[in-house]
């Protein structure tokens, strides 16, 4: 039984011969591999210093980046008439030989244009400023700050930054250096109107990087006795102020283009946040003794202010300045049990969370009004506001992403051929 088994196993036994080894064959591919890797790595480095002409050609075009882009994705076709120019046998390098070549052409492009069209080797890009106005109308005695983000892709120096002020009276001052401050990119100066001139004031910012490029910030601010004003009730109905009468606070909205805070003090007190007579509109705004801070029977020294603010994008750091009405006013209060009956309405706090907020908030700055989930839609005071815009770097990691999937899908198509 077993000399049967045996004789069967042996029938089915099938002869294996180990494959010839062609030698000439595969230093002859080998040879073709380093030859085309070569080639694909000329062609990029070729490509991307042309590209780098339409780089500089197509300054100031919004399309910049997406036509190198094409021009750089497109050209890539050329490979394989160079390669059959060249004698190279394209059966033989296959799909995934032609997919590496692309991809070595691709990213040897992508990799020699990204370092000569930025510093050292190119610089077209001038300083960018950002700048704000707090206030952009102030009464006289109060300051005026103007602050500004000025970034560049090489280096920007205290030195290289000039601020020209223009008067009401046409007399033009260059502000010295000891009077401006610049920190990580923050550029700030105080205006402190020394003659206390009315009217409107024109002021000049320039920046200029190491590589000579100027770029230039041009505005206006005012001085005007009624940025702040109480338009109701007159003066003479100041005395015996009950708590259903309306103190109506008119600010003229120029003072800044966000959304500011308007309070007042009574005898340099506690502050007194105020509503706005329509949130929609920033001019009209309405308060009453009723609030906490009021008492029966007494007489109070009113003062009036506005808070003007400004975060940029992606900093945390509150910029702001104050404006203090130059009239102070005095009322007295009648013996009335709502004064002071009611919490005062406070902003809207952006370190706790929704449910962690004041009894009442400013009808100008509260969260998600419309629910919808969407702080942008709604009446806000300035805050901190971080924005990730995908660039460029996106586009090509979407690119690398793709090519890579289709790399790996190519190499396992060609290991199942096998």
């Amino acid at each position: 039984m077993a000399k049967k088994r045996k004789e069967k196993d042996e029938e089915n036994e099938i002869d294996f011969k180990i494959p010839k080894f062609d030698k000439e064959k595969f230093i002859k591919n080998e040879k073709q591999k380093v030859k085309i890797t070569f080639l694909s790595f000329l062609f990029g480095v070729a490509i991307a210093f042309i590209s780098f002409g339409f780089w500089v050609l197509l300054k100031g075009n919004d399309f910049r980046w997406e036509l190198v882009l094409l021009f750089g994705v497109f050209t890539a076709a050329w490979l394989k008439y160079i390669f059959i120019r060249l004698n190279i046998d394209m059966k033989e390098l296959g799909r995934k030989g032609i997919f590496t070549s692309y991809a070595i052409y691709f990213f040897t492009w992508l990799l020699i244009l990204m370092i000569v069209i930025n510093p050292p080797f190119y610089d077209d890009e001038a300083p960018h400023i950002e700048a704000v106005l707090l206030p952009s109308v102030q009464e006289l005695g109060g300051t005026v700050k103007i602050i500004a983000r000025i970034t560049d892709n090489v280096a920007i120096f205290e030195n290289d930054i000039k601020l020209e002020i223009t008067d009401p009276n046409g007399n033009s001052t260059t502000i010295s250096k000891s009077e401006i401050e610049f920190n990580d990119f923050i550029f700030k100066y105080i205006y402190k109107n020394p003659r206390s001139l009315l009217g409107e004031f024109n002021y000049v910012l320039t920046a200029k990087d190491q590589n000579g490029l100027v770029q230039t910030e041009k505005g206006s601010f005012s001085y005007d006795e009624q940025a702040i004003s109480i338009t109701a009730p007159p003066s003479s109905f100041f005395k015996n102020i009950t708590s259903g009468v309306d103190i109506k606070i008119e600010v003229k909205e120029e003072v800044s283009s966000e959304n500011f805070r308007v309070y007042y003090t009574l005898n340099n007190g506690n502050e007194i946040n105020v509503d706005r007579k329509n949130k929609d509109e920033k001019d009209e705004y309405e308060t009453s003794t009723k609030f906490d801070g009021w008492i029966p029977n007494d007489e109070y020294s009113m003062k009036v202010y506005v808070e003007t603010s400004y975060y940029f994008t992606n900093i945390p750091t509150k910029y702001s300045n104050i404006i203090q009405d130059t009239t102070i006013y005095n009322i007295s209060t009648a013996n009335d049990a709502g004064i002071g009956a009611e919490d005062v309405p406070m902003p809207w706090n952006w370190s706790s969370s929704k449910k962690n907020q004041a009894p009442i908030t400013l009808n100008y700055d509260t969260f998600d009004t419309d629910n919808d989930g969407n702080p942008e839609n709604d009446i806000l005071l300035p805050h901190p506001r971080n924005v990730q815009v995908p660039g460029f770097e996106l586009m090509v990691f979407i690119i690398s992403f793709i090519l890579a999937i289709l790399l790996f899908k190519f190499r396992k198509k060609e290991g199942i051929s096998n």
